[in-house]
């Protein structure tokens, strides 16, 4: 038997250094694909792609036609030249996985071998990646340049996807974004190898389809006057031009500047046709019975109370125990089956305001016949009777984790995002549902990004929810949403989603999370494809400064540049940075106080995140003198929901004791809590501290008795730097932390005078 584990362990070993040694060929060679294939052997040489290359289609290989086609479009960015006679065959091969294929470059031949179109799309993805910038810049921008040939790298790929399910969910209700600029999210999707397109057609702000049965709906249901969010974008446009509401979605109704937009049918059609040419199937979400004010405000004889509008929490949602309510969802079905051929449709079904459903007649009438027991039970009520409805009709349901309240039928498939229910995917999966893995904390791309966005998303292993071996099949897929409250613009969306995109690109495909730093590597690569496709990406952070700055003689504000043809430029009047800003050319010295505000500018003028530098005076902080210190920091944990640190309140303390460093030492910790940890903080040497503290929700650092970092109240994941000056010796210190709900973060980094930043440890704490 110990034999037998030592060979399993060699064979394990043995493998794992064979993947470190694709990816160290690949970095090497410049095989920048992502997702990562599963398998790439490179090799020497290159093919020369040029307009007298072949596009051949083997013998009964027809179906994989719309792939050529996919390929002739590259030869208009080429103009006459070489004539060296090549060729690229695609051939079918049922052998091949489902969505996977197979990609041999030789120096005169190229052969793609897929088992379905969808397999040949993605190996014409890797292809084009293959072939770089050249066939992503505008034809028009390349006329007086364009190339005779482009050299694509010999190399023998054999891939195919870990999940079926690789999806972009775009909510257009809250914000509205219009054919063409889908169609620019269809080809980026593509070229990512994503496969599913989740469109989020109606909500409380607008209803984006066209119904026939029920015109106004979109006569009216599709427009809006400004509401705080728009004001809130406004706002920030003062600073940020990304933030604008783009005028072409406004026009006069009645005498009113109204927002909005729809899609026809036959607009819708022409989309699902579009994605379909590029291997992506359009999933639609009509969001019942909750987020339906852009209906019940036309029709309110659909609510309990027969009105629209606002209720306890969420909007009024339409009532499931009156027969007009089914016949109003079915005839919208209806239309919506008929339009997508997809064989999912979305019901959404979450944050439904099922308060008020109580005290209905109607309603007490129904759960007594039926047998119910609760308004949660009444939910699934009316999603179980749409699902039949849905089958009806050829399709699936597909719903939020709230489906599962009050029961789910186990045909229904769920998408799993409130991470605060971390029990969900295991119960879905143990009744046999299938579950796509969209949780909040990894896949919220509204979420605001920051420096560890790109690594966290990366990190994402969608197993990681309690999923059984045996329940891991029941895991059919992940997707990114992106919700777009404040996301007005189309560079506004792009800034949110890229790179993350990429991120989960590779999670999707190839399960993510194996290497980030033959990841990121891949990534610096892109970055010059994305700015070919005029992506306005969220560039990388500047860092090797921190943004509270402290000297006591003088000091050195030092900027690391993370890519290579980033200019940097600074102000030091209040104004933002612009293309006019003086370069930031090395290190400057500080011998006053002064605030820097600093981005980073690609050479297409796309500018980055804008950081505010402030420096101070300050004397070294005098430590405290302690007769007998001991390890470890006291600490307090309070079961219960606080806005902001102020509010924690003695009186809810249930735990306190001794813990080592930063950590929360409670068996099970409530879904909202707050924690204060507090002692003394011993700097080992005379100068100026660097501190940096990540949290989900809000947390507050006190050093020497005063607030030192303040990231108080509720928000997703951020960071947050500051310095201080401090003696050898010990120095009072105090963090408070609060969890609204979710998941938390909670990380706090240092560095001393003369080291580089690490996690703080039980060393330096004492109480």
């Amino acid at each position: 038997m110990n034999n037998f584990i030592t060979l399993k362990l060699k064979i394990t070993l043995v493998l794992f250094l064979c993947v470190l040694t694709t990816f160290a060929q690949q970095e090497k060679a410049g095989y920048a694909i992502i997702p990562q294939p599963v398998k790439l052997i490179p090799a020497a040489g290159n093919f020369e792609w040029t307009t007298a290359t072949k596009l051949l289609l083997a013998e009964n290989s027809e179906s994989l036609a719309p792939a050529l086609t996919e390929l002739k479009a590259t030869f208009a960015l080429l103009k006459q030249g070489k004539t060296a006679a090549n060729t690229v065959t695609l051939g079918l091969d049922p052998s091949i996985a489902n969505e996977g294929y197979t990609l041999s470059v030789e120096k005169n031949a190229i052969v793609i071998k897929a088992a379905t179109i969808q397999g040949a799309f993605w190996a014409v993805t890797s292809l084009k990646q293959l072939m770089g910038t050249a066939i992503l810049r505008r034809k028009q921008v390349l006329q007086k340049s364009l190339l005779s040939a482009i050299a694509i790298p010999c190399v023998k790929i054999e891939d195919a996807p870990h999940f079926s399910w690789r999806g972009i969910h775009l909510d257009v209700s809250r914000h509205f974004f219009d054919l063409a600029y889908l169609r620019t999210m269809i080809d980026r999707m593509s070229y990512y190898k994503f496969n599913k397109f989740h469109l989020h057609l109606t909500d409380d702000q607008g209803w984006r389809i066209e119904i026939k049965k029920y015109p106004e709906l979109t006569s009216k249901g599709a427009w809006r006057e400004m509401n705080g969010q728009d004001s809130s974008c406004i706002a920030l446009a003062k600073t940020n031009p990304d933030y604008a509401i783009p005028e072409k979605h406004f026009k006069m109704i009645d005498g009113k500047k109204m927002y909005g937009g729809f899609y026809t049918q036959d607009e819708m059609r022409g989309l699902i046709a579009y994605a379909d040419s590029k291997g992506i199937e359009i999933i639609p979400e009509i969001d019942m019975p909750g987020h339906m004010m852009a209906a019940t405000n036309l029709m309110p004889w659909l609510t309990s109370h027969g009105k629209g509008g606002q209720a306890k929490d969420f909007s009024e949602p339409l009532c499931p125990c009156k027969e007009t309510t089914f016949e109003f969802a079915e005839n919208v079905f209806t239309e919506i089956a008929a339009l997508f051929p997809s064989k999912y449709i979305h019901l959404g079904a979450d944050e439904v305001e099922k308060s008020s459903w109580k005290n209905v007649l109607e309603c007490e009438a129904l759960m007594k016949k039926e047998g119910l027991k609760s308004v949660d039970e009444l939910q699934s009520y009316f999603v179980r009777r749409m699902e039949r409805f849905f089958n009806s009709k050829g399709k699936k349901l597909i719903g939020w984790d709230e489906i599962l309240d009050g029961g789910v039928s186990p045909t229904a498939t769920m998408m799993y995002w409130r991470t605060w229910v971390p029990t969900a995917p295991k119960h879905a999966a143990e009744k046999g549902n299938d579950v796509i893995m969209t949780p909040g904390e990894f896949c919220y791309f509204d979420a605001q990004q920051d420096g560890g966005s790109l690594q966290k998303v990366y990190s994402f292993d969608p197993y990681k929810f309690n999923i059984s071996e045996s329940e891991k099949k029941f895991v059919i897929g992940v997707q990114a949403n992106i919700w777009t409250e404040y996301i007005p613009s189309e560079r506004r969306l792009e800034y949110m989603v890229f790179p993350r995109m990429l991120a989960m690109a590779e999670v999707a495909w190839f399960k993510g999370g194996v290497d980030w730093n033959n990841f990121e590597n891949r990534v610096q690569k892109h970055f010059s494809l994305l700015d070919a496709m005029n992506i306005n990406y969220r560039l990388p952070d500047l860092d090797g400064f921190t943004t509270q700055s402290v000297f006591v003689d003088k000091g050195t504000l030092h900027i690391n540049k993370p890519l290579a043809g980033l200019t940097i430029r600074y102000t030091t009047d209040g104004t933002l940075p612009t293309l006019q800003s003086k370069i930031f050319n090395g290190d400057l010295t500080i011998t006053k106080p002064v605030e820097f505000k600093v981005a980073g500018f690609r050479p297409n003028g796309n500018r980055g995140d804008i950081y505010t530098i402030n420096y101070v005076h300050q004397d070294y902080i005098k430590p405290v003198q302690l007769s007998s210190p001991a390890k470890g920091l006291k600490f307090s944990y309070y079961p219960r929901f606080y806005k902001t640190v102020n509010a924690i309140d003695e009186k809810d303390l249930t735990n306190e004791g001794i813990s080592a460093a930063i950590e929360i030492p409670v068996a099970k910790t409530a879904e909202s809590f707050a924690t204060r940890h507090k002692g003394y903080f011993y700097a080992e040497e005379t100068g100026i501290y660097s501190f940096a503290l990540r949290s989900d929700d809000g947390s507050v650092l006190k050093l020497g008795d005063k607030v030192f970092i303040d990231s108080d109240g509720m928000h997703t994941s951020i960071e947050k730097s500051a310095e201080i000056a401090l003696e050898k010796g010990y120095h009072p210190f105090e963090l408070m932390f609060l969890e609204g709900g979710g998941g938390y973060t909670l990380k706090l980094q240092y560095k001393t005078p003369s080291g580089k930043l690490k996690d703080v440890d039980a060393s330096v704490f004492f109480h």
